[in-house]
């Protein structure tokens, strides 16, 4: 193991291990090869833009707030329109959920950006 590794691209923490021929990030749980951060270096991390509903850039970290209610499976209410959401963070998620949040009272989830607006 040697003494230092490089960061987790996607959040940029230092706690990264390695796991075979993968380097693995304990905190937010992204693995890649050493090989494949070379390459997205060179390349440059901010070629992906996202877009909230009424066209803003967002960042992470952006607090931004709910514009629609939102049904949540397995809970007997829903997000309401105006939940403010603080801390996101964007990710590459499933069926265009590109959002990762903590929401009070419902706990960690993603979100897809065309149903929140920057606060």
């Amino acid at each position: 193991m040697s003494d230092s590794l490089p960061p987790c691209p996607q959040c940029s923490s230092e706690y990264t291990y390695e796991m075979n021929t993968l380097m693995v990030c304990p905190e937010c749980g992204h693995e890649w090869a050493p090989a494949d951060a070379d390459a997205a270096g060179s390349a440059g991390a901010g070629d992906r833009v996202i877009k909230d509903a009424v066209g803003n850039v967002l960042n992470d970290g952006d607090t931004v707030t709910v514009i629609k209610a939102l049904k949540v499976k397995g809970s007997a209410s829903g997000i309401k329109a105006g939940t403010k959401v603080r801390n996101i963070r964007l990710v590459d998620g499933v069926d265009g959920h590109d959002i990762d949040c903590r929401i009070e009272g419902f706990g960690a989830m993603q979100l897809k950006s065309g149903v929140v607006k920057k606060a």
